[in-house]
Order: structure tokens, then sequence, then C-alpha cells
């Protein structure tokens, strides 16, 4: 049975789950071609397919000599007909009898079945002498043994980065075709914000939240809105959600979602749009709102720092990839490590404590608190590697009691 500190929470899972039931991917949205130079980010649209087979040519695995197998006899002296290299095959007569010297990448003389190491050769005035055994196609890549001229390489829905560009290169891809930047418009509210680079009043402190998801949005691939700081003000918050819906695929504000007597937010969206606001059974990051406004998603972030970048890391996060057609987008995987210092928590809600995960003398992992947890303690994010996820109906970790850890992604890392 739920005490009143937990009435009307929902978990993270229920929340993330309605979200993107609610959602789709915008697979209407124009695509366009573009440069590999400039793809770095971006998501494919279509398939990627190879125009051709890699390696285009049989071709030799090691420097050596290629022979026909079926002319070899162990004593049987070789001579040298000529040399193969990468980019340089061998084109002239080939007797019989005889062998190729042959470098590594080199294109297989035709008539060849095997190519013997150097290793295994001795070197003669007369010729050249096998040392070993030869078994038919050794140490020669044949042709499309890596890919096959029209193989998928890349499937629709690829975040673009450097383990998949260079592959494209590779094939003489020139350009690929990605889905458009997901349009997303931000802004933070609060009479008690200051842009960074202005003096603070008495009272007031500098937006952090707003800078922090920029940034975040920006590594995410999106083209951001920044309509800035927004006051407490029922006309201009009406007037930012208004220029924000025609601009956006999803707007995302900072503060006004709790239950404070300046929080315009709710009402506003009330008449907006069609929201549900949740309040979520975790911490840091309780109050956080999703829904609809007129064309575009909505995400209302609390205003504390800590818990805008996790509530934007956990439900954002997966949110913008689902609008943005990424299917290869999944957070790390769940690790299990020994707490190495104490972590404290009140049972009620699933905590997401900011820490340090590494291995231990004896290669055991292991994981250690970055000190206060406090949803203004935004200089624990520079510390940590990872969460130190809590069990919603957990106390206090004691020191080796197993925690689990969930790494950071590169979102948080880079």
């Amino acid at each position: 049975m739920e005490n009143t500190f937990t009435s009307g929470l929902i978990s993270l899972q229920e929340a993330l789950d309605k979200m993107l039931a609610q959602t789709a991917p915008l697979t209407n949205a124009a695509t366009e071609w573009l440069p590999l130079t400039e793809s770095a980010g971006r998501i494919t649209a279509s398939p990627v397919r190879s125009p051709i087979f890699v390696p285009p040519f049989d071709n030799s695995a090691m420097d050596g000599y290629a022979l026909r197998r079926s002319e070899f006899s162990a004593d049987k002296i070789f001579p040298v007909a000529g040399k193969a290299f990468a980019g340089a095959p061998f084109s002239g007569e080939w007797p019989a009898g005889s062998c190729i010297r042959i470098m590594t990448g080199a294109q297989i003389p035709e008539g060849a079945d095997a190519v013997v190491m150097q290793e295994e050769a001795e070197v003669t005035d007369a010729g050249v002498r096998f040392t070993a055994q030869i078994e038919a196609g050794q140490n020669i890549r044949l042709i499309g043994d890596d890919i096959r001229e029209g193989q998928e390489v890349l499937e629709a829905g690829v975040r673009l980065g450097v383990a998949h560009l260079p592959l494209l290169a590779s094939l003489g891809i020139e350009k690929v075709e990605v889905n458009r930047r997901l349009k997303v418009a931000v802004f933070s509210t609060g009479d008690e914000l200051q842009p960074v680079g202005t003096p603070l009043q008495e009272g007031q402190i500098y937006d952090t939240n707003r800078f922090a998801v920029h940034l975040m949005l920006d590594q995410l691939g999106c083209e951001v809105l920044d309509l800035g700081i927004i006051r407490d003000c029922p006309v201009a918050l009406r007037r930012a959600f208004e220029q924000a819906d025609d601009f956006a695929d999803l707007v995302i504000s900072s503060g006004g979602v709790s239950v404070g007597e300046a929080d315009y937010t709710k009402t506003m969206l009330d008449e907006l749009g069609e929201i549900g606001f949740w309040k979520l059974a975790i911490k840091p990051g309780k109050p956080f709102a999703f829904g609809k406004l007129k064309n575009a998603w909505f995400c209302g972030l609390p205003g504390n720092p800590v818990s805008a970048v996790l509530t934007f890391y956990q439900l954002v996060q997966p949110l913008i990839a689902q609008l943005s057609a990424q299917s290869d987008w999944r957070l790390p995987p769940r690790l299990r490590a020994r707490a190495a210092t104490r972590f404290k928590k009140t049972p009620g809600r699933l905590d997401f404590q900011r820490a340090v995960f590494n291995h231990n003398a004896q290669g055991e992992l292991e994981a250690y608190t970055t000190g206060p947890q406090g949803s203004h303690v935004f200089s624990s994010y520079s510390l940590a590697n990872c969460f130190v996820v809590l069990e919603r109906e957990r106390g206090d970790v004691a020191v080796g009691e197993w925690v689990e850890v969930e790494p950071f992604n590169a979102l948080l890392k880079e």
C-alpha cells in the first residue's frame, strides 16, 4: 500500500512507455542527400547498400609467394616469374612450375590458388623452396569476402558516426540520404533566472538548465530554437509557447511544472494543448510534464539543474530518438557493482545517484558516491561516470552491498 509520500507518483518506466506509445517517428518529414563529410550525427533515412564487392578482387592476406598448388611438391625449387604489389598486379607470362612474389593486398594472379607466407619459404639463387604444407586457398582473401555488391551495410535509422562513415567511404559512396534534423524549441521560465555573463542581483541565479539542454540537443543533432528566459508573466509565456509550437516538432521548457504559486506553465498548457502532468516516482526529478500542443510535442523539465538533466537523459533522450526515427538508440546496459562507499537513501522513489565505477585491485567492479546528491549539486555530473540506480523501496546502502550501475552514454561523457 502506497504511503502519502508516494501517492500519485508513477514509475519512470510507466512514464517512458506512455511517451513512446503516444508518439511515432516523423517518417513523413523531408529527407536530404548529404556528402559524407557533412553527415556525422545524422540519421539514415533509407538502407545503404554497397555498390561494389569488398574486397573488389581476390587478394593476398600475406607478404609471400603465389603459386598453383597442383604444381607443388616437397623440396621443389620454384623460380620467381615476377612480382605483384598492391595497386600494381602481375601482368606478364607465368611459366609452369614457377611462383610469383606477392605483397599483402596485391591482386592474386590468374590461376594461383594459394599464397605461402615468406616465413615459410627459403630463397635460393635458383628460386624458392617452400618449407610447409600448402592448402588450397590459403592466405587468399576472396572477392566479396567482407561485403557483397548490393548487400545492405546500414539499415535506416542509424545515427552516423566514426563506425559508419569510413565504411561508406571505403565503398566509394559519396553521399547518403538522411532524415532532416528534428526541430526543438527550448526556453526557461522564472524571474530569478539570469543569462550566463550577466551580473547576479540579490535572489538571482544563472540559467543553467537552458544552457545544458541546448548543449545536449546540439549533441543529439537537433535544430534548436532558443527562446531564452521567459519571465513569470502569462502573456509572455503564452507568446513563447505559441512561437515554439509554430516552429518545432518538440518544445522543451524548464521550470514552472511544480506547485509554486508563480508556476503559470500548467495553466497555460491546459489552454494550449493536451497535457498530462506527472509526478514521477524518481529522485531527483519528480516534477515532469509531457503532452501535445497544437503542432508539437511538449516536455516540461524540473527547475533544479540536476533534475532537469536527469529527466532529459532518461525521458527526453529516448523520445528524441523515436521522433528522429533512430532505430539503433540504446542506453548502456546496467551492471552490478559492490558499493565502495555508503549511499544514503529514503524509501519511496527510484533514486539515480551520481557516482564513479571502476575495477578495484581484485578486479571486482565497485562504485562510490561523488558526494552530496542534492538536486542543486550540478558539479556531481562532472565528477561522475555513471548513475547508481537504487530501487524504489530500498533504504540506505552499506559498504559491500550490491548496487546497480548505469554507465553514462555519450550524452553525459562528451
